[in-house]
């Protein structure tokens, strides 16, 4: 027996005891802010069963805000002993879900008959296209370029500034963090170490200048003298190049955030990811450092997906150049 519960937009429809949701035909972040509501809704309802399915056979298009919301709906159900199955999951949604690893997390089947699941192979030979920058060989080819000519440049400076590192502070050379790129995904972004080697144990202790999902500290104690040198010149992120020629991040994109970053973001905060982060971006350009509200980041980033070309990027690359030689643009 099928019964219909009273929803506009992502009806719950109740077959044999279990509770099936319909997913639209897009995921973008409209939908996804109403998606992650009526299913906060139903999980605060009560009388709950111990699985909800979502219906994705007429999905055909999910960004990084829908990406948000599910990931938002999964610990919100897992918080209320809720499991949540992906049920006939179309390719193109299948790519997003093997990018960013959300096909390991969800069980995913062909059938709505809950107790019977079989996963389903994932689409990864055309990736999501969330943003005509995404897939754009000119874009790609001139970070190519790029990389390899900032990689080229690195080498030459590698070796002093080792020596200055290591000269002013015990510890490595390389400091490795896990950022989140392109729709969520993670990966492991280097620079030249400009902090003690416990300054991640110590960040608890530093009060943050910024609001919001960002972390700002005008006099962080933790930056040693030679990395207050490397940050106001930009050389630290010189190792980025390598970033960038693997694909993980572009010359120009958005800034790129941190795990516990994305964590803390809302529905409508994880369009940012919808493009590359870049080494260079709005924020360098007309931010820098100065910027300490996390909405005005979120804004200068959609500003650059807005305004997007070739012609921005060279645009930003130039004035990123410039910004350089200005002594009172450093970052902190």
């Amino acid at each position: 027996m099928t019964t219909q519960m009273p929803e506009a937009k992502f009806p719950i429809v109740l077959i044999n005891n279990a509770s099936v949701m319909k997913m639209p035909p897009r995921l973008t972040v409209l939908e996804a802010v109403k998606f992650k509501e009526v299913c906060h809704q139903w999980l605060n309802a009560g009388s709950l069963p111990q699985k909800l399915t979502l219906d994705f056979s007429q999905t055909q298009f999910m960004d990084s805000s829908g990406v948000g919301a599910l990931v938002h709906n999964f610990k919100a159900a897992k918080s209320s002993d809720v499991q949540v199955i992906l049920y006939n999951v179309q390719p193109p949604v299948m790519a997003v879900l093997s990018m960013t690893g959300l096909d390991e997390v969800f069980p995913i089947t062909l059938t709505l008959n809950t107790n019977q699941q079989t996963t389903t192979s994932a689409n990864k030979e055309q990736p999501p296209e969330t943003h005509p920058s995404v897939r754009s060989w000119i874009k790609r080819s001139v970070d190519i370029v790029g990389s390899i000519v900032g990689l080229g440049i690195t080498g030459v400076l590698l070796i002093p500034i080792a020596i200055a590192i290591k000269r002013d502070s015990p510890g490595p050379i390389f400091f490795k963090q896990t950022r989140c790129g392109w729709m969520g995904r993670s990966f492991k972004m280097v620079k030249f170490r400009s902090m003690c080697v416990d300054a991640e144990a110590q960040k608890h202790k530093i009060a943050n200048q910024a609001s919001g999902a960002i972390f700002k500290n005008t006099n962080d104690p933790r930056i040693t003298k030679v990395g207050k040198f490397l940050r106001r010149t930009s050389l630290d992120e010189l190792p980025q190049f390598w970033s960038v020629l693997k694909g993980d991040m572009s010359l120009v994109g958005t800034r790129p955030p941190t795990p516990d970053e994305v964590e803390c973001y809302e529905v409508p905060q994880w369009q940012r990811l919808n493009v590359k982060p870049g080494m260079t971006g709005e924020w360098q350009v007309y931010g820098r450092s100065q910027v300490k509200n996390f909405e005005d980041v979120i804004k200068l980033d959609l500003r650059y997906q807005e305004n997007w070309s070739h012609w921005y990027d060279l645009k930003l690359i130039i004035r990123t150049v410039l910004i350089l030689f200005d002594k009172n643009s450093g970052a902190f």
